[in-house]
């Protein structure tokens, strides 16, 4: 009989697929258990980080601060990372359990939700997805164009994302000329004629889901007023019961903030940034794109805590050049996995993946495919390390993997022509990019095209001194 997973002899291997936070959070968790595990992260560019790298504001560098920790995750010996490789593509997720004990999916939430809006796909009606993706430099949307010649743009949704599209749009080319703004995307911005950015929310300010520091950065822009009408800030009975028995401060700050603006009126910027509440969209109208946005003014009905926004029957036009949608997220089912349709998520049990009632041996979830787009960053740190705690608690019942060696992996893909990109790669093409940014006085300028970034890296190795 052999020796046991996870002992000195006999490592217990993980396949974590996603190199986002949630990946990093489970590898640390993992490999800081106390057993002999090998973490190997598989992630489908070259390029580590997720949406710390590809999702964060540009002009927020101190949040990428956080990248550093992963760095010295990525030090802790059994960890390996493999760029370049597509699980669902290159390789199956079945094809993972050869060679791995157990698998643990962390690609997070893909696509976007919809409004089911007549209208909704008319040229000019954009996910804040694609946008974020396009001037933070993804190679999967950096031949997106974004029709900015336009007065106005409406952006649907008043999260931080949205709040980060927003400001993007109100901002200056110099104000944004100093980021790791994908060089491209500030072209473009330099070029734009948009001098209104309309936020609209469907419940009230209270109901906000922006951060204090969010929304008080509207009120820091070089040439651009925030604008709120202070009738849409005052509240109903059940939303002064939220407030006053809100247990964090920053709904509070958000209604500070807010009724600043509203007392302060625009100082004749050039821009202006307008916040709207209690108000949905119904239909997009144009004649070939986008040109304006129906949107029907709502009610809050329900207890506190509970409210719902309902349509007064109520509308108004506004007009609308560029339309923005950042109304929440849902993942992307994959081969061979349980799909959870109506939540937009893996079915599973505090991480164990689920059929219906049965638990799938060996598979596992963390983030936003396991629990939905809830959270910031941190987030990911808990939610991680509870799956991390079901992978140890099952290790006695996980099959092991007939071929428990990712030299054979890296094999078979290099048949396939893929080449696997090691961290030691990685930080090969960070100088690269950071000697690019230097040149323009950024921090960085991120390659856009995947080839460039193999490009950086000149000829392939495989040997073993190339970590993976």
């Amino acid at each position: 009989m052999g020796s046991a997973l996870g002992s000195p002899e006999n490592p217990l291997r993980v396949a974590v697929v996603g190199a986002g936070p949630s990946g990093f959070y489970a590898a640390e968790a993992l490999l800081h258990s106390g057993k002999n595990v090998v973490v190997d992260m598989f992630e489908r560019l070259p390029v580590p980080f997720g949406l710390v790298r590809y999702g964060v504001a540009p002009d927020h560098p101190k949040i990428r601060n956080v990248i550093k920790i992963y760095e010295k995750i990525a030090e802790i010996p059994g960890f390996s990372f493999l760029g370049n490789v597509t699980v669902g593509r290159d390789i199956s997720v079945a094809e993972l359990k050869n060679f791995y004990d157990a698998v643990l999916l962390t690609c997070g939430a893909q696509s976007d939700r919809r409004l089911g809006i007549p209208g909704e796909d008319l040229p000019g009606s954009h996910t804040a997805t694609e946008f974020v993706a396009w001037y933070n430099g993804h190679p999967d949307f950096r031949a997106r164009e974004f029709d900015l010649s336009g007065r106005a743009a409406v952006v649907v949704g008043q999260g931080n994302v949205a709040a980060d599209v927003c400001r993007i749009l109100c901002k200056t080319p110099d104000e944004l000329k100093n980021t790791d703004i994908a060089a491209c995307a500030l072209e473009a911005l330099a070029e734009s004629k948009i001098q209104e950015v309309h936020m609209i929310g469907r419940r009230g300010p209270v109901q906000a889901a922006f951060t204090p520091v969010e929304i008080r950065e509207f009120g820091e822009l070089a040439d651009c007023d925030p604008v709120v009408n202070p009738q849409e800030l005052a509240l109903n009975p059940a939303s002064r019961i939220e407030l006053e028995s809100a247990q964090e401060l920053r709904y509070k700050k958000n209604i500070e903030i807010l009724q600043k603006f509203a007392a302060a009126g625009p100082s004749g910027k050039r821009k202006k940034f307008f916040v709207h509440f209690l108000k949905s969209p119904v239909a997009l109208v144009g004649k070939g794109k986008v040109e304006k946005v129906v949107l029907e003014k709502n009610e809050l009905i329900g207890d506190p805590g509970r409210q719902s926004a309902r349509g007064t029957g109520q509308k108004e036009e506004l007009d609308c050049g560029l339309f923005f949608r950042s109304v929440g997220y849902r993942g992307v089912p994959m081969g061979g996995v349980p799909f959870d349709e109506r939540r937009g998520v893996i079915s599973n049990r505090e991480g164990r993946v689920a059929q219906g009632e049965q638990i799938v041996p060996g598979l596992y979830v963390a983030g936003w495919i396991k629990r939905g787009p809830t959270g910031v960053i941190g987030t990911n740190k808990p939610d991680s390390e509870e799956t991390a705690r079901h992978i140890l608690e099952d290790i006695s019942g996980l099959t092991p993997c007939p071929q428990p060696e990712t030299g054979l992996l890296l094999d078979r893909l290099k048949k396939k022509n893929i080449r696997a990109v090691s961290f030691a790669d990685w930080k090969k093409i960070d100088a690269a990019e950071i000697r690019r940014g230097a040149a323009a006085g950024k921090p960085r300028e991120k390659f856009v095209v995947v080839a460039d970034m193999l490009d950086a890296l000149g000829q392939p190795s495989f040997s073993k001194g190339n970590k993976f």
